[in-house]
């Protein structure tokens, strides 16, 4: 049985945050996810708020984010609902709660914002491409002119570059970290060691799906007369269940096209 077999849930509640955009109407802004049994809040607000407003309420709206955290933290997630169901009106205003089955809270608030916020693609701003793992392969090792698959909306806290990309992954040999069908964040080329590092690989030798992967990358050196020299690589998989791939040095076999970020969901 897999790591991801066995998902315990529980109730949060959830509720758009709108915003009554002139010549618009009413625009889903955030997504606000109220845990009940830790009393806690979680939100997530589009960044793109310039395409939206003015200059004027620009400031508002992105003030709203931290102004609601900053007050869920003083009176807990159910006293903020109640304040703002009792207060907000007008301009702001946000709907009724719904009730949703949560197993991870961020990965919940994740979706929910993916279904109910349509923000604008800003690239290597706040959105990634999304390329299926041949195609970045090919346009990162190839220099091929290789289209996206889409642009994906990445979290605030992550640093966008011209050299990142998300793909998706199938398999269960690095779960519990990556589950399969993950979408995840990779940078191509790996700066300066590999070594303990997650990358993604490609085997030279395999076809189809099994081509690429992600694994850890492990290497033994040994000092020659010519220098230092790799007399060992394995590149290897965090579930025991599945196999590893011991490598060797001498023989051209794979590459390594990128370096693993974080998953996304």
């Amino acid at each position: 049985m897999s790591a991801s077999a066995i998902v315990q849930t529980r109730e949060g509640k959830y509720c758009l945050v709108q915003a009554d955009i002139p010549d618009r109407g009413l625009v889903n802004v955030g997504v606000l996810l109220q845990d009940p049994e830790a009393n806690q809040l979680h939100l997530r607000f589009r960044r793109d708020m310039e395409t939206l407003v003015d200059e004027e309420d620009l400031e508002v709206l992105e003030a709203l984010s931290n102004d609601l955290a900053a007050k869920a933290r003083e009176m807990g997630a159910e006293r903020l609902f109640e304040y703002l169901e009792s207060t907000l009106a007008g301009a702001v205003r946000i709907t009724d709660r719904e009730a949703v089955l949560v197993d991870n809270f961020a990965r919940a608030l994740e979706r929910l914002y993916r279904k109910n916020v349509q923000s604008q693609v800003l690239e290597f701003r706040t959105h990634l491409p999304r390329y299926s793992l041949r195609a970045a392969a090919g346009k990162f090792l190839e220099n091929e002119e290789i289209s996206e698959q889409g642009w994906i909306e990445t979290p605030e806290d992550l640093r966008l570059a011209p050299d990142m990309f998300v793909a998706e992954i199938a398999g269960h040999s690095m779960e519990p970290l990556i589950p399969d069908g993950s979408l995840c964040v990779f940078r191509h080329g790996v700066a300066g060691s590999r070594q303990g590092r997650l990358v993604l690989a490609e085997s030279l030798d395999a076809t189809g799906n099994n081509r690429y992967a992600v694994k850890r990358y492990q290497s033994r050196k040994v000092e020659t007369e010519e220098g230092w020299r790799h007399e060992r690589i394995r590149l290897e998989s965090l579930n025991p269940d599945y196999p590893s791939w011991d490598l060797d040095p001498d023989e051209d076999k794979y590459r390594i096209i990128a370096e693993f970020v974080r998953v996304l969901y």
